[in-house]
């Protein structure tokens, strides 16, 4: 069943109401291991990342590593 025009603006608009965007750039042939990573552990790319962030900004702040 098609997405209907309401509906894709519907999202859009709750896209952008909710969440910020950011592009991160691999080198090439990177973000394919990296999706397999992710999909071993049955994850997303964006929820590997996102995770893979929140992991590493909390090691950071444990090591009193925050230079804020």
């Amino acid at each position: 069943m098609p997405v209907s025009k309401a509906q894709q603006k519907a999202v859009a608009k709750y896209m952008k109401t909710n969440y910020d965007e950011l592009k991160v750039r691999v080198d090439k042939g990177k973000k394919a291991i990296l999706q397999a990573h992710a999909s071993e552990r049955n994850e997303s790319l964006n929820g590997f990342v996102n995770r893979a962030i929140d992991e590493a900004v909390e090691r950071d702040k444990e090591r009193g590593e925050n230079n804020e």
